[in-house]
């Protein structure tokens, strides 16, 4: 019965790793996959996350299942993080939060309760986007959109463009919108701009979903939540996607969650309703171990501090080498400004370079990055930023 099934085509992420596990270059750099890797190359443990499952395991009794939604001590961490605490989101009750297989299940629900409970209504996605945004919805069965996000002449965010987008979308749609660091231009709203964008949405009647995958990676954990925040008005409606893989490293822990702020606390009960019935029918309730250690430290006032401090210095870390990527290449000859490497957040960098750029650098040099020019800029250490930067001035001649 299988035998007339056609060979999927490689995930354009996941794929790079496995092409570069493959590559037996000893010189080769992967800034393909979004993880965040020290100097050393590895993606290492969090000292307060050893701790946490120190903790849990020593203590755990049960492995029984975990409610639809998941542990409720999770989700109010989680609101409290995201919203800061005594957010009027908060004290009005109309903010619901499940706890989901990381941010990738989050959507997942997301677009399952679109299609369920907004016929008709299309997903508006920035230009560029993730490249599995697309993906996740469609399988949902959301049409998807695009609106102006980037400016290729000024390598910044072309704000004009986007808000003209936001006021010829139909009301009732969505638009999705990275809460901070976007993925993969590292282009970020300024605050101003974040309230003409939540503006433009109000008036047009739009309900935005925020993907809040980097929090404490661009600026600190509650400057990156300014611009989410603007959202968030008496009576607003949202949805927003959290992923903890990077600020906490728990990625194959795959911890996330999927907040639905509603009007009023009656319409978040429904709307709760609505999402439990999409998770039951997905993945019935979530995984418990990952987000124990997350609350395990949110809610541990030393752990949390502690946590703080490094995530500080995986930010720190970032930008490090940004302006260490920044500085070399003007040393190597590059051609043109590169100082807009700087002004972007998070660990990705739009690089400017081309598809057959990049394949240059992979097949002459086993630089592996997505074929948008697309960087992890984590990805680069001391000891390898020589070589890339000599790699992408030969390629860019």
């Amino acid at each position: 019965m299988f035998q007339n099934i056609e060979l999927a085509p490689r995930d354009p992420i996941l794929g790079l790793s496995e092409a570069f596990r493959a590559d037996a270059n000893p010189q080769k750099i992967n800034l393909g996959v979004g993880v965040f890797q020290d100097e050393a190359g590895t993606t290492p443990i969090l000292a307060t996350v050893a701790e946490a499952s120190r903790r849990i395991v020593a203590s755990q009794t049960t492995k029984s299942y975990l409610p639809i939604t998941g542990a409720p001590e999770y989700a109010a961490a989680v609101q409290e993080l995201t919203f800061g605490a005594g957010h009027e989101v908060l004290t009005s009750k109309r903010a619901a939060t499940a706890h989901t297989p990381g941010g990738t299940g989050a959507l997942r629900v997301a677009g399952d309760f679109i299609a369920n409970n907004l016929p008709g209504a299309s997903l508006w996605l920035s230009q560029p986007t993730w490249e599995n945004h697309g993906a996740v919805f469609a399988a949902a069965g959301v049409p998807t959109k695009n609106y102006a996000y980037f400016d290729k002449a000024t390598n910044g965010l072309a704000i004009d463009a986007l808000l003209a987008d936001i006021r010829t979308m139909p009301a009732g749609d969505v638009i999705l919108l990275h809460g901070c660091c976007h993925n993969p231009t590292g282009i970020d709203p300024t605050s101003a701009e974040w309230k003409q964008i939540a503006a433009a949405v109000r008036e047009r009647g739009l309900l935005p979903l925020l993907d809040f995958a980097y929090q404490g990676f661009g600026v600190g954990i509650v400057e990156d939540a300014a611009g989410l925040r603007e959202f968030c008005a008496p009576g607003a409606e949202l949805l927003i996607c959290s992923s903890f893989s990077k600020n906490f490293g728990l990625y194959r822990e795959r911890v996330g969650a999927i907040t639905l702020v509603a009007a009023n606390a009656k319409e978040c009960a429904a709307a709760e309703s609505q999402l439990k019935r999409c998770i039951r029918t997905n993945y019935s309730n979530p995984p418990a171990h990952g987000a124990e250690i997350v609350k395990t430290i949110l809610t541990d006032s030393a752990l949390r501090t502690q946590w703080e401090g490094e995530v500080a210095e995986m930010r720190q870390r970032i930008h490090a080498m940004r302006s260490l990527l920044v500085k070399k290449l003007a040393e190597k000859g590059a051609r043109g400004n590169y100082e807009f490497i700087n002004r972007q957040q998070g660990m990705f960098s739009f690089s400017g370079l081309t598809p057959p750029q990049v394949d240059r650098l992979r097949d002459e040099y086993a630089i592996y990055m997505v074929g948008s020019g697309r960087i992890n800029v984590a990805g680069i250490t001391a000891k390898n930023v020589d070589r890339l930067c000599e790699a992408i001035v030969a390629v860019t001649r």
